[in-house]
């Protein structure tokens, strides 16, 4: 049996009048991120841990933010490629564990719904898929409400 981890963060500055995305969920709220695509922090940090533990670069690489064709992307799409790669190598995945750091708005109501998009596009069963969700206390760029991050970690195990 083969185990591997992946870690994966992102983070994108806070932007008036987008869409806030967060795993593929859309959060109601007046303001979103700004990125390229649809700046989904969390699908992000998702992304980049799948890819981290295939040693597999980063999401830049297979999704350049230059590509014209990324303007605006689901960020979902980068999520499931990740997981097509993972199991294009013979990898499962075992679970995956998330937290979103932003001070504003309270997500707790997003969470199942966060959870199961996420499942969904992972290919996993919701027990697999955990979001949390913390805030920045009021310390630097996210506590201060500028900008928003998430962190990711992966296990993956091939039989």
């Amino acid at each position: 049996m083969e185990i591997r981890t992946g870690l994966g963060w992102d983070n994108h500055r806070i932007a008036e009048g987008r869409p806030l995305i967060l795993g593929g969920v859309r959060v109601e709220c007046g303001f979103g991120f700004e990125g390229h695509s649809d700046a989904d922090v969390l699908s992000h940090a998702l992304t980049d841990a799948l890819l981290g533990a295939l040693a597999l670069g980063d999401i830049g690489m297979h999704f350049p933010d230059t590509d014209p064709r990324w303007k605006g992307c689901d960020s979902l799409v980068f999520l499931r490629h990740a997981a097509s790669l993972v199991r294009e190598r013979g990898f499962e995945i075992s679970n995956v564990d998330a937290t979103v750091i932003l001070q504003r708005p309270k997500l707790k109501d997003y969470r199942e719904p966060i959870r199961d998009c996420l499942a969904a596009a992972l290919g996993l069963e919701r027990d697999r898929v955990s979001v949390k969700f913390k805030t920045a206390e009021k310390v630097g760029p996210v506590g201060e409400g500028k900008s928003g991050e998430a962190q990711a970690a992966v296990l993956l195990i091939k039989s």
